[in-house]
């Protein structure tokens, strides 16, 4: 969303954007080290070691950010730091649902709304809460980064978690599948839950928040 600003606003001709997260130094922050070997229920969500890096420019024939919608801070009182999707979903479908209505798109303008690391518990959330704001999205159009990066079968619990998730997936595999005409409009709907070790031990609630970028193959803008 920043380096699009720039680079539209003649800030800079190329901008690179990444961003990364690790299982191990994550697990230890919010949770309890790997080597404490603590049971973790079926809410977890498995942090993944990935990393995804891009360039924006304002010259070149790859798939263009047309548009960005800066989410804002929902806090629904949840205090679980094992239930990440459940407490993000609220702002997730906040984000999505205000994209919508500032661009005045009907609910199949998208080919795909890829949310950043809701997991197996936050996705059906949002797809519920998104029903009960009056935006329905076609079938299979609502999809998350969390449980695409991970394979069938993995024991990830309820599916991946960290900003890796939504960078590694979607300038990999979904800008992959841009060029290859797969799918031609994205909107991806980045997921954070806005916690410390601090709040957590002292049972605070997690605000969450959520920010969305829509790239488009020849949409016309940088």
């Amino acid at each position: 969303m920043l380096a699009a600003f720039v680079v539209n606003s003649k800030g800079a001709e190329r901008v690179v954007t990444a961003a990364s997260s690790h299982n191990a130094s994550t697990e230890k922050q919010f949770r309890y080290p790997t080597e404490y070997g603590a049971q973790k229920p079926p809410t977890s969500q498995w942090t993944v070691t990935a990393s995804g890096a891009a360039v924006i420019s304002n010259v070149g024939d790859g798939p263009v950010v047309t548009s960005a919608t800066i989410g804002k801070v929902i806090d629904m009182g949840l205090s679980d730091p094992f239930n990440m999707g459940g407490a993000m979903a609220p702002a997730a479908a906040d984000t999505i649902v205000s994209h919508f209505r500032d661009r005045n798109l009907p609910p199949d303008h998208y080919d795909l709304v890829a949310s950043g690391d809701l997991g197996e518990i936050g996705l059906p959330i949002a797809k519920d809460l998104l029903k009960q704001k009056g935006l329905e999205l076609p079938e299979g159009t609502l999809q998350d980064c969390g449980l695409m990066i991970y394979r069938k079968g993995q024991p990830i619990l309820a599916g991946a978690s960290g900003a890796g998730c939504s960078a590694a997936v979607t300038y990999g595999h979904l800008l992959n599948r841009m060029k290859r005409g797969e799918v031609n409009r994205i909107l991806i709907v980045a997921t954070g839950a806005l916690l410390s070790p601090m709040t957590f031990q002292q049972k605070e609630t997690t605000p969450c928040i959520a920010h969305a970028v829509s790239i488009e193959v020849g949409g016309g803008m940088t």
